[in-house]
């Protein structure tokens, strides 16, 4: 069963009743992605003005960092490339009650990029194509240094353990290009060992309100 409630921003996550887990803090949806996926994670690879970015999400969920990633490029120099896997599609049912949009043109792009076609890319706006793949993280390959960004938003790793092992996010690590970067709202100690393990530098920042810390990995750059 999945239940829409309402964060301390005021703006909404669902939580998983299976699973007794939110997909966002409950201390703020909204803000936390902002805080980790978009000023820590975008943000930084943006500062590059590379022509191109190619971001990969682990977790679509409600859309929410897609939809703020796709508001943040609006009209920016740049091409963006944004590929999300999910499992277990949020039903129409559910994420039309989302309260992220306020605008009629907030609300337009919210739903376009949970009504485009599953496992083909689909343009949405002038610089954001996206392609949504129905699958689980463990079935899905891509080519080494695939991506500038990774979003990893899986549960936490106490509710999904098997999305936080050492192979699964070394496997994660090969998709970065070098000089990629890795983002996710966890601060566990072991999942920061295992991605330096997987040949990323790790830095341990600030977390949202209601954290303390949050992760993110860099991959090194390779020097001939």
């Amino acid at each position: 069963m999945i239940e829409i409630i309402i964060t301390k921003d005021g703006s909404h996550t669902l939580r998983n009743h299976f699973l007794d887990e939110t997909y966002h803090s409950r201390h703020g949806a909204r803000m936390e992605s902002l805080h980790v996926f978009i000023k820590h994670g975008l943000e930084q690879v943006l500062e590059s003005n590379a022509p191109e970015i190619s971001l990969l999400e682990v977790g679509f969920g409600t859309g929410l960092n897609a939809w703020l990633t796709a508001k943040r490029v609006l009209g920016a120099p740049v091409q963006l490339h944004y590929v999300a896997l999910e499992s277990y599609p949020v039903d129409e049912s559910v994420w039309s009650k989302l309260n992220y949009a306020a605008t009629s043109a907030d609300r337009e792009l919210f739903q376009a990029l949970h009504r485009v076609s599953w496992n083909t890319p689909v343009p949405v706006t002038a610089n954001l194509t996206i392609t949504k793949i129905h699958s689980m993280l463990q079935q899905v390959n891509f080519p080494t240094s695939a991506f500038d960004l990774i979003f990893y938003d899986a549960f936490a790793p106490n509710k999904q353990p098997e999305m936080w092992t050492s192979d699964i996010l070394e496997k994660t690590a090969t998709w970065l290009k070098p000089g990629g970067t890795w983002v996710t709202y966890c601060a566990k100690g072991q999942v920061k060992r295992d991605l330096k393990s997987a040949g990323l530098t790790v830095e341990t920042l600030p977390g949202p309100p209601g954290k303390r810390e949050m992760i993110r990995a860099i991959k090194h750059e390779i020097h001939s």
